[in-house]
């Protein structure tokens, strides 16, 4: 008996690389405008021809494949090059070199009016897309209702898109994207635009459409949508596959990659900022004022801020905000001893502003920590660095007093902070009388 064949992956990316120009005008010229303007301004000319050859790789010989029904993540920090793998996936722009092989349909979502034209209604963008994907008129009406209302536009389907919010023009996009039935469903971070509501709602339909045996391709910095969603997970670092696994995996080596593990960033140039305020440095410490990247549950740490402020008479507040190794924000603080309405501003010069976190505050987990200056009246952000450094808080369990005696195991959630407790009991018990 002949074994039967193994089916193809829907999608074969085989050494596929992405190089762009840096700084190139690509604005349509004549030869004689291109000859005139050389005459005249020799010196732009040749800088223009001599910046054609500064080059970077968006990818660089990026291999993997994705098995039918599949359900993949794509994380990375900003400019690792998801957006490019997924514009080459989607059709929208050609490889440098390698090649895609997609056996299906794709159905795509990667900004805002993604397959809109501004001038159409929303009414006949959706048969517009529809003929895009290679779908009959008979089977688009058939999913014309259903499309509809899960997008919630109803009132406005014969407007034009142009005169639709973003998050209208993403509702909608989203749900023809969604309910047309491709093969392929790639979804970018556009999701972020809508309300939590709506993004609860995408995240459902997505898990339908998987469970539907469809594949689908979803970059997000958010890691719980990432975890929830997807079994598989890819990371890309500087245009290239770093790890492909588990999403577990996965997203520990994201969460992992690129931390600096000295406890403190100096600046020493290429400072954070604007031209007001500037950062200097960034550091999480012990009791002691040393650097760490550790801790345990029953000790204090804090996190510290050095800034320059380059004019007079300022008022900003420094604050802190400390997220999770899913990217979830565990919460965000700020000098609450700062007042908008007082008098007193600062001089330009050098600060530091740092803050306690008390033990017995975080559970025992890593932590991400983004530091930013904020001007509020007004709202001016000055710098917001992401995720600079981290702190990973240790349970040694033995003799921590947020735990109950003798129990061992997980402790649940983002905080465990130890809270003061009273028991009251009837007369007759050893507590007595309490009430």
């Amino acid at each position: 008996m002949m074994a039967s064949k193994k089916e193809e992956p829907i999608i074969e990316v085989k050494n596929l690389s992405k190089q762009y120009n840096i700084g190139v005008d690509t604005t349509y010229k004549t030869l004689s405008e291109s000859v005139t303007s050389a005459v005249r301004h020799p010196i732009k000319a040749l800088k223009d021809f001599s910046s054609q050859n500064e080059t970077f790789w968006a990818l660089k010989d990026v291999n993997f494949e994705v098995e039918r029904g599949e359900v993949i993540g794509i994380i990375g920090r900003n400019g690792a090059g998801k957006s490019t793998l997924l514009k080459i996936l989607s059709r929208i722009t050609s490889p440098t070199e390698g090649e895609v092989r997609m056996r299906g349909r794709v159905g795509s979502l990667l900004e805002v009016g993604t397959g809109f034209h501004p001038e159409l209604s929303g009414r006949e963008n959706i048969y517009f897309n529809g003929s895009i994907l290679g779908m009959k008129k008979r089977e688009i009406d058939e999913k014309f209702d259903e499309i509809v209302k899960f997008s919630g536009v109803e009132k406005f389907l014969d407007t034009p898109v142009k005169r639709y919010s973003s998050g209208m023009q993403v509702r909608l996009a989203f749900s023809v994207a969604a309910n047309l039935d491709p093969e392929i469903l790639v979804v970018d971070e556009v999701l972020a635009v809508g309300d939590a509501a709506f993004q609860k709602k995408c995240l459902g339909k997505m898990e339908e459409v998987a469970e539907g045996g469809r594949t689908v391709l979803f970059v997000s910095h958010n890691m719980s949508m990432i975890s929830s969603l997807c079994e598989t997970a890819i990371l890309l670092e500087k245009g290239t596959v770093i790890e492909k696994g588990k999403t577990g995996k996965v997203i520990n080596a994201y969460l992992n990659s690129g931390q600096e593990a000295t406890g403190q960033i100096i600046f020493s140039k290429n400072h954070p900022g604007d031209s007001e305020a500037i950062l200097l440095a960034v550091r999480v410490l012990n009791k002691d004022g040393m650097p760490i990247t550790e801790a345990l549950i029953d000790e204090d740490i804090f996190i510290e801020m050095e800034y320059k402020l380059l004019k007079n008479d300022m008022l900003v507040y420094p604050n802190f905000h400390i997220y999770d190794q899913y990217g979830q924000v565990v919460f965000v603080t700020s000098d609450s001893k700062l007042d908008h309405s007082c008098e007193l501003k600062n001089k330009a010069g050098d600060y530091v502003s740092r803050c306690k976190i008390p033990a017995n505050t975080l559970n025992n987990n890593t932590y991400y920590i983004t530091f930013a200056l904020t001007t509020i009246y007004p709202l001016h952000v000055h710098f917001c660095e992401k995720d600079l450094l981290f702190v990973t808080i240790n349970d040694p369990i033995e003799g921590i007093y947020s735990r109950s005696k003798g129990y061992s195991g997980p402790m649940p959630g983002a905080v465990r902070p130890l809270l003061e407790w009273k028991l009251y009991g009837p007369k007759d018990s050893r507590l007595g009388d309490k009430t």
